[in-house]
């Protein structure tokens, strides 16, 4: 599915071009890009300050660039289709996976378990 970037920048990226992108995941929200490089052309485009928490990096060709030009409403739009081996995927991935464990565990519990210590059997009188 093809993502489109809206930066509060003035850049300018050929359609076709090869790029990554690093992101910060910010919880409950969208995530912040913290930088965009042109692999095509090797111009790297990020923030002025540090990058910190955790960070994905994905990869994508860009289908659309919009420069808006003048005033306060400068900024960049940028449509991507990410390539399948992006980390936002593999982010999804992940969480489903874990959430598939989670379900498969409650099931165990539901239907007994196997770490469960066998009932002593009871003593016969004959």
């Amino acid at each position: 599915m093809d993502r489109t970037l809206v930066l509060n920048t003035q850049l300018a990226i050929a359609r076709g071009h090869r790029i990554e992108v690093s992101e910060r995941i910010v919880e409950g929200g969208e995530p912040a890009i913290l930088s965009i490089v042109d692999l095509d052309t090797g111009i790297r485009y990020r923030r002025a300050e540090e990058p910190r928490g955790e960070i994905v990096r994905w990869m994508g060709r860009v289908l659309e660039c919009t420069v808006v030009l003048g005033g306060t409403g400068a900024h960049t739009e940028l449509a991507v289709a990410p390539e399948a081996s992006g980390g936002t995927g593999a982010r999804t991935a992940l969480r489903e996976a874990d959430a598939a464990a989670e379900a498969a565990k409650a099931e165990a519990d539901r239907w007994g378990g196997t770490d469960k210590a066998p009932e002593e059997p009871a003593e016969r009188i004959w």
